[in-house]
């Protein structure tokens, strides 16, 4: 009988983890790391799981060793493969019958293999506790401004060895403004974007202050998950700036890319109540005749800079200058070593 192990974060490390449920099932979320090595495939699990309803588990146990039984051998040769050494935990929806019966059949053939306790549901329970908890063990320095500042960037550049970083907008694909979409998909499901914000947690080295973007509570279509949104309203937090100038040349940089035209006049029609008509008809002329310094102006002047911390209900704990990445992280590391 294979043996059985409960999750815990050191398994994503130092174990092979094999994901036996369907590729639609994978596809919506799984653990980092992990090889699908489905058991079923889609229309397979459905037929599968209708038997079971509408006649009773032994017929529906039966059907499916009857459309599994002659991909066994594959199974097994592909899952040692993948392995390569390591030992190997197979995983399904919840520890059920799927798992069980793909260690068993693993185990027989020489190799041994272990059965997630609870399978994919243990895991998520996990990743819902620690956003519930929020339990970091160093502080959260939460980087605010204005859009265009240069903020992720210069998260992202932070010297390693002194920080650690969390790139929100990466991990969700979205810049987190009107045209945050531009040139990005975000083409998974929240429970992926969960774990890889959990899996970009966990692999932070330790002892080092995080330092992450101030965020709204969603980011494009993603929530942040659990109690990380009122966590990140508690901590330190900077008040970063640039001047116009630097903030249109970023933005340019950043946007100056003519694929975006037609994505750029669909943003824009989405806030064309909050622009008013005038202001409106102007960023559609600036895009139509690609003026990218004009539409990137008109969006800091009549737009971003209305409608973002409006009312600002915190004092900073430090204001930043991000004019220069290089001065502005000296100026942020005798911030920090002075608290």
């Amino acid at each position: 009988m294979p043996e059985k192990i409960q999750f815990t974060p050191e398994l994503v490390d130092s174990h092979c983890l094999i994901d036996v449920r369907t590729p639609l099932e994978f596809e919506d979320d799984h653990i980092p790391g992990a090889y699908n090595v489905p058991l079923l495939t889609n229309e397979e699990r459905v037929e599968v799981g209708t038997i079971y309803k509408q006649v009773g588990p032994i017929e529906a146990r039966r059907r499916g060793l009857e459309l599994t039984c002659s991909r066994f051998y594959r199974m097994v040769d592909q899952i040692v493969s993948l392995s390569a050494g390591r030992p190997i935990i197979v995983y399904c929806w919840r520890g059920g019958l799927r798992s069980h019966s793909v260690a068993m059949l693993v185990e027989s053939c020489g190799t041994a293999a272990r059965q997630l306790v609870g399978g994919y549901k243990s895991f998520r329970s996990h990743v819902i506790a620690s956003f519930e908890q929020c339990n970091f063990p160093v502080p959260l320095i939460v980087m605010h401004g204005m859009t265009g500042t240069g903020k992720t960037p210069f998260i992202n550049g932070l010297n390693p060895a002194s920080w650690a970083t969390i790139d929100l907008e990466g991990i969700a694909c979205h810049r987190g403004s009107a045209f945050g979409a531009l040139g990005l998909k975000q083409d998974f499901t929240q429970k992926h974007f969960e774990t890889a914000l959990w899996n970009a947690f966990r692999q932070l080295p330790p002892g080092r202050p995080i330092v992450l973007e101030g965020e709204s509570q969603r980011i494009g279509k993603y929530s942040l998950p659990g109690s990380l949104y009122q966590k990140m309203a508690e901590s330190c937090k900077i008040w970063c700036y640039a001047s116009i100038e630097t903030r249109i040349e970023r933005l340019k940089a950043e946007y100056a890319i003519p694929e975006y035209r037609e994505a750029m006049l669909d943003a824009l029609e989405r806030i064309r109540k909050k622009l008013g008509s005038n202001r409106y008809a102007e960023l559609k002329s600036c895009i139509e005749g690609w003026d990218v310094a004009g539409i990137a102006r008109g969006l800091v002047e009549g737009y971003y800079d209305k409608m973002y911390y409006k009312h600002r209900p915190w004092t900073p704990d430090l204001e930043l200058e991000l004019e220069d990445f290089g001065r502005a992280e000296t100026v942020l590391e005798k911030f920090w070593s002075a608290r």
